[in-house]
């Protein structure tokens, strides 16, 4: 009874981790000094791997990449601070003119936030930013609690006295990125595809007397998914799963697969759990196998093993003759 008891919260256990959700939102900025083959000004936002909106240099505008039209008018509005006013501030910090820059500099922003959804629904802030870099290096950061900037670099002791004195401008970023969870939630939740499992099997390379069992999940979204191969509802040991892959069409796919003894009588299958689904997914494996023989396949290629021999010793034996005796033998 106690090991039962041990067993049902363990596997409670793992299905509450399982169905923790860590989103993200990123809205990422960049700013060359010397654009001769890059464009001097570059910036997308990002949700959970998928680009959502970027910045069209030709137009000068944002234009949604994977938002559906009423996706859109969801979709957060753009973060403070023009085009044009970063480009601003990175030919300050790089000393540049107006016209040009004799060297190559790159100024770097990333603001934004993620957060951690659970199964009851609660959702829990892990983190919210607003954070520069120049050179490759940290400049500065903004700090919600006190809504002043951190200097990370020497070269931002001028930016944080101005920006600290901007109150208009650090209240509006701090209610910015407050909102971002909200944001980064209605797009997951109006964004979900369910995963397509497989579950398949074929003989183990270095040991023909052991299956190797593969489940593969695509198609899915967001990124986050749970999957395993079990026997007879118990999960199987030594699994090994592949990295989750982004898809062409910004879904992700992902695979696990184990070594089992082919002579293991039971129920395989593949069991998934993902925020897409209302419940998890279990397919059967079918018990085929693309490079599994039947008995009947074995039995026939024993049998033509031991036939083509002996077929063949009867024909020497037959030549033999024929060449003592003569075709027709002694009359």
């Amino acid at each position: 009874m106690f090991l039962c008891f041990v067993f049902i919260f363990l596997f409670n256990s793992f299905l509450s981790d399982a169905q923790q959700e860590k989103h993200y939102l990123h809205f990422k900025f960049t700013a060359l000094s010397k654009a001769n083959t890059l464009p001097e000004f570059s910036a997308e936002a990002v949700a959970d791997g998928r680009q959502i909106v970027y910045y069209n240099n030709e137009d000068q505008s944002w234009v949604r990449e994977s938002l559906a039209e009423d996706d859109w008018t969801k979709s957060p509005a753009l973060p403070p601070d023009s085009r044009d006013w970063f480009i601003h501030q990175m030919k300050t910090l790089s000393n540049c003119t107006n016209t040009q820059c004799s060297e190559l500099h790159v100024l770097q922003r990333i603001i934004g936030c993620e957060v951690e959804k659970f199964p009851n629904g609660t959702v829990m802030s892990l983190n919210v930013f607003d954070e520069y870099g120049f050179d490759g290096e940290d400049l500065i950061a903004f700090d919600y609690d006190t809504m002043q900037w951190i200097v990370k670099s020497p070269k931002a002791k001028e930016m944080k006295k101005k920006w600290d004195l901007q109150k208009g401008r650090n209240q509006f970023i701090k209610d910015y990125v407050e909102k971002c969870m909200e944001w980064i939630l209605t797009f997951n939740d109006t964004h979900k595809n369910s995963p397509d499992v497989y579950i398949s099997a074929r003989k183990a390379p270095h040991d023909q007397h052991k299956l190797l069992l593969t489940c593969s999940s695509t198609g899915f979204y967001p990124r986050d998914i749970e999957m395993s191969i079990r026997l007879n509802e118990s999960i199987l040991d030594n699994q090994v799963c592949s990295e989750i892959r982004q898809n062409a069409n910004e879904t992700f796919q992902m695979n696990t697969s184990v070594e089992t003894d082919q002579n293991f009588k039971g129920s395989y299958d593949c069991f998934v759990i993902h925020s897409s689904l209302t419940e998890p997914v279990s397919v059967k494996w079918d018990g085929k196998c693309s490079t599994f023989e039947t008995e009947y396949q074995w039995s026939l290629k024993v049998g033509l093993g031991l036939t083509v021999p002996v077929l063949a010793v009867i024909l020497v034996l037959a030549l033999i003759a024929i060449c003592y005796n003569g075709p027709f033998g002694e009359l």
